[in-house]
């Protein structure tokens, strides 16, 4: 089982901007650089990670559960 796993992740925000199907797969124990240039989509994934963000399609699980679900939220 994936510690992270991102599958197809899509978050499409117009223009050609955003993160289009993304895969990701991070097992137990493996160190996992994440590395972009600026505007490469590095941010939007990681707040779909964080379940700051949901995606348009696509999903993300860390541990087996879906980010968006379980996301903390703040005020």
């Amino acid at each position: 089982m994936s510690v992270i796993n991102v599958e197809r992740l899509t978050k499409d925000y117009g223009y050609g901007r955003g993160v289009f199907d993304v895969s990701i797969h991070v097992e137990k124990g493996e160190v996992f650089g994440f590395l972009g240039s600026n505007g490469a989509g590095n941010s939007t994934t990681i707040r779909n990670l964080m379940g700051f963000s949901q995606p348009d399609d696509g999903k993300v699980e860390i541990f087996g559960v879906l980010a968006s679900s379980n996301a903390i939220t703040c005020g």
